[in-house]
């Protein structure tokens, strides 16, 4: 079997010297030779077409689209007829004096897979030093996290037991660069014999380290057969639920970092018990509207899902923004839709930045119009820029009000760029990974990158999709604002209802917005402190129940997604823990090549 990808100026040569070679210690009619060719754009299936109709030991196996190495080869394997299947590279690069032990290792010594090696202790072949540098590191990686006992894992020079290979085959889920280590390691996990001997070798050919195969590619799908391999299999309900309860309890922890513990009894005893209770009923009819909003948005991509398992996968994820920086908990929604509903990570990925882009447009423009409303309203608006607050808030709250506008800017910009992009004509993913590498495997990450920017633009570019999801954001926010302010109304302060009301609007919507980035120095967070600075530079009200306001009301919102989320953790037996690890990036090329599935 011969893998070609634009190999016009070996591939006749190539299968040449492998016929050659082959004939030298198989009897005829026992062999053949296969060309994997995986969508070449060069004149790489003329020259194959034309050698199988000259030698009927030749076949040749063509794609119009690229399968990625290791889906060309698994195609060609299974339309192959021996019972001992080899490959290696059409460069030539290993010796092919090492032929005969390949194909006698599977044939009479009874291995079921062998594969040469450059890297045998004691045995050293002449490299690049950048190559040599990266595929040492790359093995090792694999040998300490994977448990492999093999030296080299790429090297492009194996031979398989068929029915070994296909039983290995029903796992590998990567279709690329990786599907040779996949298959070793799985091959070793599953108790098969490994036969690994040193090879001659010679690089040829360009060789440079190619930073996105190697660093992005492949480290992500070490993390992912570590996961599927290692920790999967240990996960059960039992399992689930006690990580769950932990990192619950860690999240609840880590809130008092920011919510002092003593200002937030102090603010709840202060507090009109029964119109908070009002406030979390309020809060938590958002909930359903949460999921009712990313169903539509899964709807333009393709995928029909119930608006329950929506809304408590999104429960779930926003509960683990209570632990994992940076919104890193949102990767547990994708993790969970792709999971349970089996809605590719692309997909995944890409609706949650489609509501990500909706959020962040809502709350902008609510605190946008609220605020010209409040200048035209004779409010003085620019008390904010000298408006001091006790407890550090002043600090934390101008740093919290520039901060939601730099936010905010780049939400406008971020949507006019996914406009524009929509209506090009020009492949701009495409082009800008380009730069970046000129390997082969540019194809398989662009192919990840286009399907996760075009589902953005499905919604960005449908007007009514546009105008259904941007109405849910509004009703979402809308409900979150009331929320505060009948929070703010169980303190009993005495300003006009319009104001409150104005406030309210404008304080939660910047708050929001500051709060993409960390907390801000000073144990204040840059919720609370945005919020309170509005309220104390826009209205009488003391700081101390400004603060106290925006504490219970944060903590009311926190203590219902905890809530929720630990129910919706046991409904759904999700772990917190498996969010990151499981989403991994992009996807794979399986996912980029399969059609959206429609379920009910």
């Amino acid at each position: 079997m011969l893998p070609a990808y634009n190999e016009a100026e070996t591939i006749e040569g190539t299968v040449n010297v492998t016929l050659e070679t082959l004939g030298a210690f198989l009897p005829a009619g026992s062999f053949e030779v296969l060309v994997a060719e995986d969508g070449c754009t060069d004149r790489t299936p003329q020259i194959a077409t034309r050698m199988v109709r000259e030698d009927d030991r030749v076949r040749h196996f063509h794609s119009d689209e690229r399968l990625g190495r290791g889906g060309a080869l698994e195609r060609a394997f299974r339309a192959s007829d021996g019972d001992v299947l080899v490959y290696f590279d059409t460069d030539l690069a290993t010796d092919m004096a090492y032929l005969e032990a390949l194909v006698e290792s599977i044939r009479s010594e009874g291995y079921d897979l062998a594969t040469g090696s450059r890297r045998i202790p004691g045995e050293k072949q002449e490299r690049e030093p950048e190559r040599g540098f990266a595929s040492k590191g790359y093995n090792a990686l694999v040998r300490t996290v994977l448990r492999s006992s093999l030296y080299d894992h790429q090297c492009g020079f194996k031979a398989f037991d068929r029915d070994a290979l296909f039983d290995l085959l029903e796992g590998v889920e990567d279709d690329h660069w990786f599907w040779d280590t996949e298959v070793l390691v799985r091959a070793q996990r599953a108790g098969y014999a490994v036969k690994e001997f040193p090879v001659g070798w010679e690089p040829k050919g360009d060789t440079t380290v190619d930073l996105v195969r190697d660093v992005l590619g492949m480290g992500s799908q070490v993390g992912r057969l570590w996961w599927q391999l290692s920790v999967r299999p240990r996960i059960d309900r039992r399992t689930t639920t006690a990580a769950g309860t932990v990192l619950i309890a860690l999240a609840v922890a880590l809130m008092t970092l920011y919510l002092d513990p003593t200002e937030v009894l102090a603010a709840i005893r202060g507090a009109d018990p029964a119109v908070l209770a009002v406030a979390a009923a309020v809060y938590i009819a958002s909930w359903p509207l949460r999921g009712l909003r990313y169903r539509d948005i899964l709807s333009e991509l393709g995928y029909r899902e119930r608006v329950g398992f929506l809304t408590g996968a999104i429960f779930v994820s926003q509960t683990g923004n209570l632990v994992v920086p940076a919104r890193g908990g949102d990767a547990i929604r994708a993790y969970i839709v792709k999971a349970r509903r089996d809605i590719p990570y692309p997909s995944g990925f890409a609706s949650l930045a489609i509501e990500r882009v909706f959020d962040l447009l809502t709350i902008a423009a609510l605190a946008g119009v609220t605020l010209v409303g409040l200048a035209l309203g004779g409010v003085d608006v620019a008390a904010l820029r000298t408006a001091e607050a006790g407890g550090g808030v002043g600090e934390s709250g101008r740093t919290a009000v520039l901060v939601a506008g730099g936010v905010g800017g780049a939400a406008l910009m971020t949507m006019a760029l996914i406009a524009v992009s929509a209506r090009s004509d020009r492949n701009l993913v495409r082009a800008a990974l380009s730069r970046m590498s000129d390997d082969s495997y540019v194809e398989y990450v662009a192919a990840i990158a286009e399907r996760f920017v075009s589902d953005v633009q499905t919604v960005a570019k449908d007007r009514r999709a546009f105008a259904v999801v941007g109405f849910s954001s509004v009703l979402i926010w809308g409900i979150d604002i009331l929320t505060a302010i009948i929070v703010f109304a169980a303190f009993g302060v005495a300003i006009p209802v319009e104001l409150l009301v104005a406030i309210g609007f404008f304080a939660v919507a910047v708050g929001n917005l500051a709060k993409v980035l960390p907390l801000s120095p000073g144990g204040i967070g840059l919720y609370e402190g945005a919020f309170t600075l509005i309220v104390v530079a826009l209205t009488p009200i003391a700081w101390p129940t400004a603060l106290a306001a925006a504490v219970v009301d944060h903590a009311l919102k926190n203590a219902v997604t905890v809530v929720g989320g630990i129910g919706s953790m046991l409904r759904l037996n999700v772990s917190l823990a498996t969010a990151v690890e499981e989403s991994r990036d992009a996807g794979e090329t399986r996912d980029v090549e399969s059609d959206p599935a429609v379920r009910e």
